[in-house]
């Protein structure tokens, strides 16, 4: 076998860096792109982050609860931030979104309240494995900034809620929710402030009637 000429040696070696560098040119172009400014168009990510603090009244249980994802229309259930001008039309704020569906974020505020309260032993999303004696069924209903006439909205919740003793398939309670929180202003700031705030109260009540409900019908759940 002849040697490769060391002309032509040198030129492949030419091109080939001259490759790399296009290609580590682009990179750096699309980190830039990355790392510089949002185009304007781009929409603004909200990521409400609702803390609950556990009332006195609230009992200490012995028993598990599995909580189900909350359920909702796809328009209530959505990453677009609804908005409620007038009763009968329902818009969404331009520019702006949640990180996470409203559901989601129901579920991760109702769950951080009651595994940080300490007075239950266990408490899961459905399907993690926790061997539930009670299910927690959460219909969303409504979550919107509403105008309802007045010159700035209020961040209202709704969430239907049934308790659900797993063994018997008994419904042991139900209730609705219903928390609307002015918001200061119109900007969609304000707005985002006014849901942290309408979650973290939602959050409460719900965790508060769960442990309350299901340790009221303990004694009927052993008695079974």
């Amino acid at each position: 076998m002849n040697p490769v000429p060391t002309s032509m040696t040198t030129s492949n070696a030419r091109a080939t860096a001259s490759r790399f560098a296009t290609c580590l040119g682009m990179l750096l172009l699309a980190g830039c792109s990355i790392l510089g400014p949002k185009p304007k168009d781009a929409a603004t990510v909200y990521a409400p982050d609702p803390r609950v603090q556990a009332e006195a009244s609230w009992p200490t249980v012995r028993w598990q609860l599995a909580l189900g994802r909350p359920q909702g229309a796809r328009n209530i259930d959505s990453q677009r931030i609804a908005v409620r001008p007038t009763p009968n039309e329902l818009q969404v704020y331009k520019g702006a979104q949640w990180a996470k569906p409203p559901g989601e974020m129901l579920e991760d505020a109702l769950l951080r309240a009651l595994e940080d309260s300490g007075r239950i032993p266990a408490v899961g999303r459905q399907g993690s494995g926790i061997g539930a004696d009670y299910r927690l069924l959460l219909d969303l209903r409504r979550f919107e900034s509403d105008y309802a006439g007045n010159a700035t909205p209020a961040a209202t919740i709704e969430v239907s809620a049934k308790l659900l003793h797993v063994k018997s398939q008994q419904v042991v309670a139900s209730r609705t929710f219903l928390q609307a929180q002015p918001a200061a202003g119109t900007a969609v700031p304000e707005v985002v402030n006014a849901f942290e705030q309408a979650l973290a109260t939602i959050s409460r009540d719900l965790a508060g009637w769960t442990l309350t409900t299901g340790n009221s019908y303990e004694p009927v759940a052993r008695a079974k």
